[in-house]
């Protein structure tokens, strides 16, 4: 590993002893921790219910099937994002429509889903959900998000992998809400470098007894209840199959991590709002980088901080710059090629580059520095040092900078 990797776990004592009780008490796979943790994450985010599932892929997958997506419908989703946000509609034989970002926060653009969504309306596309995905950990257009769902009659589905936790109001005369408020449902990660992680996990959050009864049966083969209670002292041996399920269920182990992380959720948010308010205050003066910023009326949770290197200004290339920090033992990644790039939506489904222009633009101008709880204030002035001196390293000379050179030389 790197002496700085891009993302490294805060896991503590309390999380190991928690996993060590779950090996001694016989339940390895999902049992009465897995349940714990989602009644946890319920009174945390202020969600009505929680489904704990092996993955925010599986949770976006079982709230479109709550839903009720049918083959051959259109669900829009922001083509600045991973693989998993568009690939889930797949599942169903169902489209994507790819929407820009916009240019301050790269969240979902709604002017342009506006137009995307007329477009496919008039081309007899039956558009029936939106994936707005807060990109980075700050949560995006949610007012505009929810106008377009009236508008359009579309249920809104928040993959929310980045949040948790992130806060929202529309003024300052608001109180502050939790990302998922204002979706019929809303998906979380906690994949090994989220803001809390169980490893692999994620989960599936609603206010609606419908979707989460739905949800929680196709979460575990179709079974018509909880089939780990089979094996417990009031359980029973019999069950049925109400439809054909997956085996998105999440084990005891991994809630046994995840039920100390989201203990020490708000300490870790502030750990990480001080290490990326450092790294601000440090680049703030590196002409060559723009930096992500908190906008009004948002509480970021900071799972990324993505600088964008001014590639028009000539210096060094992003590879080179990643390549350069790398060599001197700092980890860096880039999130994300926008999905309209990629082969498969490019050239099976015939999108171009000129399609979402914004995400077009930006995405080789991206660097996501690293950024976790347990990142100390000295290894974040160090990758700061490091990235300027590379950066200056590579500025190219002005004429009059290389004739006044020549004269030093020649005196």
């Amino acid at each position: 590993m790197l002496p700085i990797p891009f993302y490294k776990p805060s896991i503590g004592e309390e999380e190991i002893a928690e996993v060590i009780d779950s090996l001694r008490s016989g339940w390895l796979t999902t049992g009465p921790k897995a349940r714990q943790f989602e009644s946890e994450f319920s009174k945390y985010l202020g969600h009505r219910h929680s489904i704990a599932v092996n993955s925010c892929t599986a949770a976006l997958h079982l709230a479109l099937a709550a839903i009720g997506l049918k083959a051959r419908q259109t669900v829009v989703v922001p083509t600045m994002t991973f693989a998993a946000t568009a690939e889930v509609v797949h599942y169903f034989n169902a489209v994507p429509l790819l929407v820009d970002c916009r240019p301050d926060d790269l969240n979902l653009d709604v002017v342009h889903a506006r137009a995307q969504i007329e477009a496919a309306r008039a081309r007899g596309e039956d558009v029936v959900a939106i994936i707005p995905v807060h990109y980075g950990g700050q949560i995006g257009d949610v007012t505009g998000i929810a106008a377009l769902a009236r508008d359009f009659n579309l249920k809104v589905i928040e993959d929310a992998a980045h949040c948790c936790p992130a806060w929202y109001r529309e003024n300052s005369d608001e109180c502050w809400k939790a990302v998922g408020a204002a979706s019929e449902i809303s998906c979380y990660s906690f994949y090994a470098n989220k803001p809390i992680t169980t490893g692999e996990g994620g989960m599936a959050c609603t206010q609606s007894e419908e979707y989460a009864q739905r949800m929680r049966l196709l979460s575990l083969h179709g079974i018509s209840h909880d089939a780990w209670k089979r094996y417990s002292a009031d359980g029973s041996w019999s069950y049925d199959i109400i439809a054909p399920g997956y085996k998105y269920n999440l084990t005891d182990i991994a809630a046994a991590i995840g039920l100390h992380q989201i203990r020490k959720a708000e300490g870790m948010h502030q750990r990480r709002t001080q290490r990326a308010n450092l790294y601000s205050q440090l680049l703030s003066d590196v002409d060559e980088l723009v930096l992500p910023r908190t906008l009004p009326n948002r509480i970021h949770s900071w799972h990324l901080y993505p600088v964008r290197l001014r590639t028009g200004r000539g210096g060094i290339k992003r590879s080179e710059l990643i390549n350069e920090l790398k060599s001197a033992g700092i980890g860096a990644s880039v999130h994300w090629k926008p999905l309209h790039l990629h082969p498969y939506y490019r050239d099976g489904l015939g999108y171009e580059s000129s399609d979402c222009p914004c995400a077009a633009s930006v995405f080789p101008e991206l660097i996501s520095l690293p950024l976790y709880p347990d990142l100390t204030p000295d290894e974040v002035e160090l990758v700061c040092r490091t990235l300027k001196e590379i950066i200056a390293r590579s500025r190219p000379k002005v004429a009059g900078a290389e004739f006044r050179d020549a004269v030093e030389q020649d005196v």
